[in-house]
């Protein structure tokens, strides 16, 4: 039977709010970092943890599981707003002559996971074990899953951005076992939002049309869309007759992430806005706003 560190199996679906239950905020927030492992003993469960030394001298005088690939989330960016909950999953393909059985997963942020005081999040598995598909003899792909929720979790903007991918991998001979902190990176972003008005509409030709327009993205700290200041957005625009959008010109949001530009009316068309994203906000466009132009 297999040996499985405790922190391993509290690891389930409360993780993600928190692997020790922290007092709540008066804001709602809990900013509380869960308990992250840190090593394949605490894991899956090794002689450290009380298996026969016999287990130990095995395990010293074989290799371990190779982690040949680690993706997170189907290799996208993971987008939260400010209060529903995401749930991704985060694939490991490993080998080993004996065959691999499980896997381990996290993602974490900060610089040293191994004191509290130098990472501020820990995002960790819903399930105790890994749902597991043989390649071959040797390799598996294992699938794990993760809740995110970003009142819990994501209680700071300043998560935003790059966070590190632990990985480890269990052997079928449940003695050889593979473990880093450092496999790869992710990125975690605040999910944003784009608006557009042109007017009038309609409009006569060789008059002013004025494109009105916001840029905001969520703020995990108060629960809202707060205004991103200072980025470049494009206007572009089709013509009613086409299907490709050109850019017209780029405008950098204000102090509160409006926006506001004026051009000359000549064709029917549409015209949108598009944000091309940052490493802590990903890229919106809008839908075309028709213009009449009589």
């Amino acid at each position: 039977m297999r040996i499985r560190a405790t922190v391993a199996a509290a690891s389930g679906a409360l993780a993600l709010s928190a692997l020790a239950v922290p007092a709540a905020h008066a804001d709602g927030h809990s900013a509380v970092n869960p308990h992250k492992p840190t090593s394949a003993a605490e894991v899956f469960g090794t002689a450290a943890q009380g298996a026969p030394k016999a287990a130990a001298a095995a395990r010293a005088a074989s290799a371990e599981p190779v982690i040949s690939k680690v993706v997170v989330n189907g290799g996208k960016n993971i987008v939260l707003g400010t209060t529903a909950s995401k749930t991704i999953s985060i694939s490991v393909t490993a080998s080993h002559p004996s065959g691999v059985v499980d896997v381990y997963a996290d993602l974490w942020h900060g610089t040293d996971p191994s004191s509290e005081n130098t990472y501020d999040g820990a995002i960790l598995k819903n399930e105790d074990e890994a749902k597991c598909s043989k390649v071959n003899a040797t390799t598996s792909t294992c699938k794990l899953t993760f809740t995110i929720n970003p009142r819990y979790s994501l209680y700071k903007n300043s998560l935003a951005g790059t966070w590190h991918v632990s990985a480890g991998a269990l052997a079928g001979n449940y003695t050889d076992i593979a473990y880093t902190d450092f496999y790869s990176t992710a990125r975690v972003q605040r999910l944003s939002k784009l608006t557009v008005n042109a007017a009038p509409e309609p409009v006569k030709k060789g008059k002013t049309i004025t494109v009105t327009g916001k840029l905001s993205r969520a703020n995990w700290e108060t629960f809202k869309y707060q205004g991103y200041t200072g980025q470049p957005v494009k206007l572009q625009f089709r013509k009613k007759s086409s299907s490709t959008y050109t850019t017209v010109k780029t405008i950098k949001t204000n102090s509160t992430g409006n926006l506001k530009t004026t051009v000359k009316a000549s064709v029917d068309g549409y015209w949108r806005y598009s944000f091309a994203g940052t490493s802590t906000t990903p890229a919106v466009t809008t839908a075309g706003d028709f213009v009449d132009v009589r």
